[in-house]
């Protein structure tokens, strides 16, 4: 009767009852890591079982079953390859509409940026393309009259 009048957070951490909760817990634990450790050791003998068995016959079969193998690397491959590009380009092409709609993604400014630098170069390129065309004129002129 003592129990039931007790809070259920003072009788969880009775002294007495730790003991057997403890005890409790060892015993799970161990009863389920055997378990597992027994299951394991079966999985590993019958996969060496097996692989006894399948030798003589992937060996009878190894001139078919490499080259097999190798296409079907070969095609997984081009396959993973063709998915991965077609993720990047729909990224890519996703980003560029968000560009365009004017959403600003990320790493649009320095898009905008490195556009300003190139037209900026291009402008002292063409300025300096003129001067040097004045310049050939010039000379072309002096030339033609001190001949």
């Amino acid at each position: 009767m003592s129990d039931h009048s007790r809070p259920v957070s003072q009788a969880l951490y009775d002294p007495s009852s730790t003991s057997s909760r403890q005890a409790v817990k060892f015993l799970t634990a161990v009863t389920i890591g055997a378990t597992l450790l027994i299951l394991s050791g079966l999985t590993l003998t019958g996969t060496v079982i097996a692989l006894i068995l399948a030798t003589p016959v992937l060996v009878l079969f190894s001139p078919i079953l490499v080259p097999a193998g190798i296409v079907l690397f070969l095609v997984a491959a081009g396959l993973v390859v063709s998915g991965g590009c077609g993720v990047v380009a729909m990224t890519a092409l996703s980003w560029i509409y968000n560009y365009v709609t004017g959403k600003h993604p990320m790493g649009a400014d320095r898009l905008d940026y490195a556009r300003m630098r190139i037209a900026d170069k291009a402008r002292d390129m063409k300025e300096r393309a003129k001067e040097y065309g004045q310049f050939v004129q010039h000379k072309a002129r002096e030339a033609t009259q001190g001949a």
